[in-house]
């Protein structure tokens, strides 16, 4: 800046000279001076008058400027240059953008803090049935479904909702709203058709394969406990084989159990008037002298209820649940561990936790351990008849409950299964 301001001095100093020349010359310096600051001061508002306008877009033009203002137009001139560079290469990106997401099959809209629609793309105009004239309407008076009403109304998009589209009610949309910025959505509606359709034909298959099954099994348990308790009917070399294959009926009974209930939580509805306030302490308690009972020789379970809060829910489906992570517990702690069961209030609900001090599972299998038949390697060891069906029930029950599973654990030192309950389902 020493540049300019040396310019902006030598100004300042040729008309000084030149008004004490002229007013010497006239005998009248005060009226030179005077004058010399007039134009002075003339000059800084004619220039900021053509910077006024410059910046209220009257004026397309900057003037090349004198003394300090030749610097300021200068620097000025340079950052509009940026500006349209910086403008013309956003603009590139948005069309590119623009261009990527009309090519998305899924249908894609956004909107407003009102949720008002800003814009969409043509797949939203095929599945959502919205044309040009909906801009600027709002998103739920398109949509009039009560379920996306409530859901918007709530503005709680953690999880997506399910609804038929609204040109063909055939077709059904997963309809996922995101917030992208403080006082923006992105509401994002893809066909899942076929996918629900595929999840509902393995549902219909697992459950007429496992209904099939349930009776021959039966038969088949029933001729071998007569043969094991009939010693003179079987000899003592056949008498481990005859043990072994009901060790291998009974696995197959509790998996077909398994599938049977599992294929119920899916295919019932959750309703809310089925469900009353549960008294956790009490079932847990059940719970504990069931599981002692069944168990000859087991680690100590210790019940501590930190809190009589109750958990608005299915008894039924929560009993299933909290005896499956206990039972788990007993088979893979030693006898000479420990469990211990708690259950106490948080700061955001309530939460069940079930810790023992057993082998622990390795990281990397910690993701999968809720799906379907996944079993951790040695498992199946440790626990012959497992069905590596029951942390998958307990996770379809506690998304029917509005929870989560927690897992920690680690090789040596055991495990902790979290149920954590959000405070709209905790009772006081």
């Amino acid at each position: 800046m020493t540049h300019p301001w040396r310019a902006e001095g030598a100004v300042l100093v040729w008309g000084l000279a030149a008004a004490f020349l002229i007013g010497w010359l006239e005998n009248r310096i005060d009226l030179a001076l005077m004058v010399l600051f007039g134009a002075y001061l003339g000059r800084h508002l004619y220039y900021l008058r053509h910077l006024l306008a410059w910046l209220q877009e009257s004026s397309p033009l900057l003037p090349d400027g004198t003394g300090i203002w030749a610097e300021v137009f200068h620097r000025l001139r340079l950052m509009q240059r940026r500006h349209q560079r910086r403008k013309r290469r956003l603009g590139k990106m948005l069309k590119r953008f623009r261009q990527a997401t009309e090519a998305l099959p899924d249908a894609t809209v956004v909107l407003d803090e009102n949720f008002t629609i800003e814009w969409f793309n043509p797949a939203a105009a095929q599945l959502l049935g919205l044309r040009k004239r909906d801009m600027g309407l709002r998103i739920h008076d398109l949509l009039r479904s009560p379920r996306f009403v409530e859901h918007l109304r709530r503005r709680r998009f953690e999880h997506p909702i399910t609804l038929p589209a609204p040109p063909n009610e055939r077709l059904q949309l997963e309809i996922r709203v995101i917030s992208y910025t403080k006082d923006r959505y992105l509401l994002i509606a893809q066909d899942v058709t076929q996918i629900r359709l595929l999840e509902r034909q393995r549902r219909d298959f697992v459950a007429h394969a496992s209904h099939e099954l349930r009776t021959p099994i039966t038969v088949l348990k029933g001729y071998l406990e007569t043969l094991i308790d009939t010693e003179e009917a079987v000899s003592e070399p056949f008498r481990p084989v005859l043990e072994r294959m009901d060790q291998q009926i009974r696995r197959l009974q509790y998996l077909i159990d398994d599938l049977l209930y599992l294929g119920r939580l899916e295919t019932s509805r959750n309703e809310t008037r089925r469900q009353k306030p549960v008294d956790v302490g009490r079932l847990l308690d059940d719970i504990r002298r069931e599981t002692e009972q069944c168990h000859d020789r087991h680690a100590p379970l210790q019940l501590e209820i930190a809190s009589p809060a109750r958990l608005l829910g299915n008894e039924e489906e929560l009993r299933s649940a909290f005896t499956n992570l206990i039972v788990n517990a007993v088979k893979y702690t030693p006898a000479d561990g420990s469990i211990t069961i708690r259950w106490y209030e948080t700061d955001d609900g309530a939460c069940l936790e079930v810790s023992d001090t057993g082998e622990g599972i390795e990281p990397e299998h910690l993701p999968r351990l809720t799906e379907r038949f996944y079993r951790a390697p040695g498992a199946e060891i440790r626990n012959p008849t497992g069905t590596g069906l029951g942390l998958a029930i307990v996770k379809h029950v506690l998304n029917r409950h509005d929870g989560r599973l927690e897992i920690d654990s680690r090789p040596g030192h055991g495990s902790q299964f979290r149920c954590h309950f959000p405070s709209q389902r905790v009772c006081p």
